[in-house]
């Protein structure tokens, strides 16, 4: 049986800040070669005529003495509608460089509207629609870049990039291939090829790629991770867990990859060893370092792993203390108060849900287990006022009609049960309250 549902993030390789940012944006090599990209490509340049050329002398000047704010502005009045494309060209890439990157694309459009063959602005334009994020309008721009001739690995590598970002993964995997062929060196082409098996759910082949790459770097956190999610992909969650422990061992285990390695083990009955994957994913917080664990004692107590949940339960207080949320407060004293049901409890139970009742009156749930608790215990009059209250909160009015009948059936008063369960009927009608309600006509007849 399947206790939890497996929720493995694999951090590195999804996150939305690994789709915002590549990291060879900062690479030396892209930068000496994004500037090169400047020096004039013949048989797809646009005219220049000696004039325009005399004219950007005090441009290539200013650029030289890297005074490229000045350099915007003398080139920003030289340009006009029958001005050489080059001069959109080159302030395109002055703008890129400092990081004005909706105007750079502004001027690299303008020079492909000049001059339509032109495949440096083409290019540019392209890079610069990825780095702000407009992948769809970077896709034919890079496109044009390479049906002009443009062979770089970097163009192909973008270009997969912003296939993938549009959920393209087939055009991704392409791109992103021709990239690790001509570019090998650099790791954001590599894990986007990744990315792309693991979109399309080709759980082998990416498990595959991951296992080659981990031969060469096996610190590369993020490769530990997106194979185990391979692993779970291909129904091999054991060897998930191997990565994860993997991971630990390094010294390099994140919140994301103990709770994922938790989830594994609750699922595969390994109660202790989940809640220890639990418990050490506490001090590292993040997202879900309260829901994970929860949801692991929730799925615990009902599976009879009741030492393990109260383990979990003590260490998410220990570590949490008077930093607890009020939510979660609540959350764990109602699952003590299941544990302790589970357990053969009462008065224990009771006193759980009173506290859980202090903190939030309007809880129905809780209201409803003492109401039920008082019922057995004789104590009627206490019963009928919980579950009084669990009457008026939306949600819980059916079930507090049904507990209410029951005690009064319980007290043999069947006509005065008969009306509060043809209103839970009408509320939420159900099955075992209509043959309750039947049980009861038959009774009040009887009578």
């Amino acid at each position: 049986m399947r206790l939890l549902s497996i929720l493995i993030v694999a951090t590195c390789f999804i996150a939305s800040s690994w789709a915002q940012d590549l990291s060879i944006w900062k690479d030396p090599e892209f930068q000496r070669r994004f500037n090169e990209g400047l020096l004039a490509v013949s048989d797809v340049e646009p005219p220049v005529s000696e004039q325009e050329i005399e004219a950007m002398q005090e441009v290539l000047q200013l650029m030289a003495d890297e005074d490229i704010d000045r350099a915007i502005s003398v080139l920003g009045n030289l340009i006009g509608k029958e001005n050489s494309a080059v001069y959109d060209f080159t302030l395109g890439h002055l703008l890129f460089q400092k990081d004005r990157f909706d105007q750079a694309a502004i001027a690299f459009g303008s020079a492909v509207k000049k001059f339509p063959k032109y495949r440096r602005a083409w290019n540019y334009l392209g890079q610069t629609y990825v780095r702000i994020g407009k992948f769809r309008e970077a896709v034919p721009a890079l496109t044009r870049t390479l049906e002009f001739g443009e062979s770089r690995g970097t163009t192909y590598g973008l270009l997969g990039y912003a296939h993938s970002n549009v959920g393209n993964y087939i055009a991704a995997e392409t791109a992103y291939r021709m990239a690790v062929l001509l570019d090998p060196e650099t790791p954001d082409w590599q894990m986007g090829l990744a990315r792309a098996f693991y979109k399309q759910q080709r759980y082998l082949e990416l498990s595959s790629f991951c296992e080659s790459m981990l031969q060469a770097d096996p610190s590369r956190t993020d490769l530990w991770m997106l194979q185990a999610n391979a692993f779970i992909g291909l129904g091999r969650p054991m060897d998930a867990a191997k990565n994860f422990e993997m991971l630990d061992g390094l010294g390099k285990s994140t919140a994301a990859s103990l709770n994922g390695l938790g989830d594994i083990y609750i699922n595969e009955g390994l109660f202790d060893l989940g809640v220890q994957a639990y418990l050490r994913a506490l001090p590292m917080g993040g997202p879900g370092a309260e829901e994970r664990p929860l949801a692991a004692a929730r799925n615990l107590v009902v599976n009879g792993g009741l030492e393990e949940t109260q383990t979990l339960l003590d260490g998410m207080e220990q570590h949490f203390g008077e930093a607890m949320a009020q939510d979660t407060q609540k959350e764990i004293l109602i699952l003590r108060s299941r544990l302790a049901l589970a357990r053969g409890g009462g008065e224990e139970e009771a006193k759980v849900l009173e506290q859980v009742v202090a903190l939030d009156p309007l809880d129905g749930e809780a209201l409803l287990l003492l109401g039920h608790y008082h019922r057995r215990a004789g104590e009627a009059e206490v019963a009928m006022n919980y579950f009084d209250r669990a009457e008026k909160i939306t949600g819980f009015e059916a079930k507090a009609l049904v507990g209410k009948a029951q005690l009064l059936v319980g007290q043999g008063k069947y006509r005065e049960a008969l009306p509060l369960l043809r209103r839970a009927q009408q509320v939420d009608p159900q099955d075992y309250v209509q043959d309750f309600l039947d049980q009861v006509e038959r009774g009040a007849k009887a009578s």
